[in-house]
């Protein structure tokens, strides 16, 4: 991962998580808003219902330990760490982020569960066949070597263990090409949002395949997800928020300001929501 881009993450993050936290809560992501997103409910029940809902299409039942790759504040690995008595360990590229996850872990009683630390997801500190489950929600678009990335969730996962990535894509693009007006909405939400690129649900298949996982199956949710986007602009209104964003800094702001893009990469079916599952092998190990 390039410095500059590193660095870029870990300040959005660092700036941000707080006023993200304030007003949204823990949990660092979409919500769930039933199959065909019409279901009104309250804006954090959707996310833990998000987070259940993947679960129950990855069949997780038990669980003994689990690597949250990109964990924010500690919303997945707590909730997961609670729910199953497992072993938790977050990682993620913002001090600030694993400083406020162990907090909650000791605000929750979770300490002896849970490991939180500052890591690099391409280049992971862990031993191979460490974790039953790697579970990466909305942290791939983070990601700039896609390859790279699922192969070191696939060494640290145990042999017959599950990866469930949930990731920011683009549309697929067998049937066409992206447009040049659909290529500058990414690249705008690329500088936005520090990501280097995103690619489509087919695309990240094809990298899973690659790398040797099994019992591959993938969805898209874009329908489920997308009115997330008009909740979290309501709530950027508010006087709270407002006065959240000026303490929180420019870059804050404008991410703030330009929730707009993902709202409408929805709408024009450029940007999907996508869910990919995959077993690593029990055969030698690999």
């Amino acid at each position: 991962m390039s410095a500059t881009l590193y660095q870029r993450i870990q300040e959005f993050y660092d700036a941000s998580s707080g006023l993200w936290e304030e007003i949204w809560g823990e949990h660092m992501h979409h919500g769930y808003y039933g199959a065909e997103g019409t279901q009104k409910k309250d804006r954090r029940q959707a996310q833990i219902d998000l987070i259940e809902e993947i679960l129950t299409w990855g069949k997780i039942e038990q669980l003994e330990s689990v690597l949250d790759v990109g964990c924010g504040i500690g919303g997945s690995s707590l909730y997961l760490a609670g729910k199953f008595h497992a072993q938790a360990t977050g990682i993620t590229l913002s001090p600030v982020q694993a400083t406020r996850a162990k907090e909650r872990a000791v605000e929750l009683g979770l300490t002896s569960q849970t490991e939180f630390m500052v890591a690099n997801a391409q280049a992971m500190p862990f031993a191979d066949n460490s974790f039953d489950l790697v579970w990466s929600l909305e942290s791939g678009e983070h990601m700039p070597d896609k390859n790279q990335f699922i192969q070191e969730c696939y060494r640290v996962l145990k042999p017959g263990g599950k990866l469930i990535l949930v990731t920011w894509c683009h549309r697929p693009t067998d049937d066409s090409p992206l447009s040049v007006d659909e290529q500058k909405h990414l690249q705008d939400i690329y500088r936005v949002y520090c990501l280097p690129y995103v690619i489509s649900l087919p695309e990240y298949k094809a990298i899973a395949h690659q790398v040797g996982l099994q019992n591959i199956h993938t969805a898209d949710w874009s329908k489920a997800v997308a009115p997330f986007w008009n909740v979290v602009i309501d709530s950027a209104l508010t006087p709270k928020a407002i006065f959240g964003l000026l303490r929180a800094g420019w870059t804050t702001i404008v991410g703030a300001f330009s929730l707009g893009l993902m709202r409408r990469g929805y709408e024009r079916g450029l940007i999907r929501f996508g869910l990919l599952y995959g077993v690593k092998s029990r055969v030698n190990g690999c």
